[in-house]
């Protein structure tokens, strides 16, 4: 919806005044809006530090291109006029981190400002033009982003909870299978992007989901060999309802069949009923959280 209304706000910008640059604008205003999207609470703060790295870059270009490059005859002494910017701002992105984006879009921007060609135009009107379809685009994308910005961390944490649920729901039901990584990749994912400020019982939550879900998809292997997939089943389509009291009742007695066998499998048994025990005691630690949704 950000990027929609962005890029509508300049096109129709551009249609309205004619504007010869206006296509850049779009151009421009698109990268910052999806670059800065998934920072989320940093998202204003990058893009207003593109639209002051644009401005500074607009007054080196300026004089570069005004200033220097008329009595520049050689490619060496060409290539000494952008380092004149090009250099400090690459050791000053290195050093300030926090000033990120301001020098990236130093660095990003500087040679589209100046336009280097052979024969080299000094046309101030094409600079001009421009920088302000790059200051414009970026201004209009950090507006965006003050206007209609993030939804809360403490939302977004909810929601990466609840989807995590439902994908283990889905995998309890063997409706979608997937392998042991396809699900660690899956829930890395979220823990990875979720909010600083969520909750450590929320982060503990997803831990345990990520947990819940890898000795299902190895239970599940481990029943194939022991055939036990009709007793596992009916265990697991009470974690999809979720009901971890059911869940963890049907979990026992898949246990106690496992531990009346003896012989050659031994070693599978062993392993099933201690993948049963971590699945049960999770289950009944966050039984909240299994049974009600993303709840904390």
């Amino acid at each position: 919806m950000r990027a929609f209304v962005t890029i509508s706000t300049v096109t129709l910008l551009w249609i309205l005044t004619a504007w010869p640059t206006g296509a850049s604008a779009i151009t421009f205003a698109t990268i910052s809006v999806l670059l800065f999207a998934p920072r989320a609470d940093q998202a204003y703060a990058g893009a207003i530090g593109f639209v002051f790295g644009a401005g500074l870059t607009v007054v080196c270009a300026a004089i570069v291109k005004f200033a220097v490059l008329p009595a520049v005859a050689t490619f060496a002494a060409f290539s000494l006029a952008l380092s004149l910017v090009l250099v400090p701002a690459g050791a000053l992105l290195a050093h300030f981190p926090r000033q990120t984006a301001m020098f990236t879009a130093v660095s990003a921007y500087f040679c589209v400002l100046l336009a280097p060609t052979n024969p080299m135009s000094y046309d101030t009107l094409q600079l001009y033009n421009t920088a302000l379809a790059v200051v414009a685009g970026l201004g209009v994308a950090a507006l965006a982003f003050r206007l209609l910005p993030p939804v809360r961390p403490a939302w977004r944490a909810r929601r990466l909870l609840a989807l995590t649920l439902r994908d283990l729901r889905r995998l309890s039901t063997n409706r979608i299978p997937r392998t042991l990584e396809d699900w660690q990749h899956r829930v890395y994912s979220r823990l990875s992007v979720l909010p600083d400020a969520a909750e450590p019982l929320q982060r503990a939550q997803l831990v345990a989901a990520l947990s819940v879900g890898t000795e299902i998809i190895q239970l599940r292997e481990l029943a194939r060999v022991l055939d036990l997939d009709g007793d596992l089943d009916a265990a697991l389509a009470a974690v999809a309802r979720g009901n971890s009291t059911a869940a963890t009742r049907r979990l026992a007695e898949v246990d106690q069949a496992l531990a009346s066998r003896a012989g050659a499998q031994t070693q599978l048994v062993l392993r099933a009923r201690s993948r049963i025990l971590a699945l049960s005691e999770t289950l009944t630690q966050f039984a909240s959280y299994f049974d009600g949704g993303a709840q904390t």
